[in-house]
């Protein structure tokens, strides 16, 4: 039987832990905040004209043609998302032959993270 070291690593060196400047975090807790870094992260923005709630026999019966009717009304505005949580209201336009959406109503940063609680 060999008998068991009390201390396995004492015959190692290990080097001194280092670690980064946290002048990032005084900035943060004074509201001072360099967006520099996050503006070219790209998002998946989304616009929703409406949903519907169909059963599955329903959907398999749909083909080129058919129409879901949606919950929303005619003319109501649409909801533009940005990796899922509501952003803005908006409404379809048609610029030089493309669709597009204008913004009627944008949700206040302070809504939308009331709204993630």
């Amino acid at each position: 039987m060999t008998a068991a070291t009390p201390n396995p690593g004492a015959d190692k060196e290990y080097a001194r832990a280092s670690f980064d400047n946290l002048e990032g975090v005084a900035a943060a807790a004074t509201g001072d905040f360099n967006l520099d870094v996050i503006l070219d992260v790209a998002v998946t923005l989304s616009m929703e004209v409406g949903r519907a709630r169909i059963p599955i026999r329903n959907l398999l019966q749909l083909n080129q043609g058919s129409v879901v009717e949606l919950e929303r009304a005619a003319g109501e505005p649409l909801d533009v998302y940005v990796n899922g949580t509501l952003i803005a209201h908006g409404e379809v336009v048609v610029v030089n032959e493309k669709f597009g959406v204008r913004l009627t109503d944008v949700i206040s940063p302070a809504e939308r993270i009331r709204k993630l609680k």
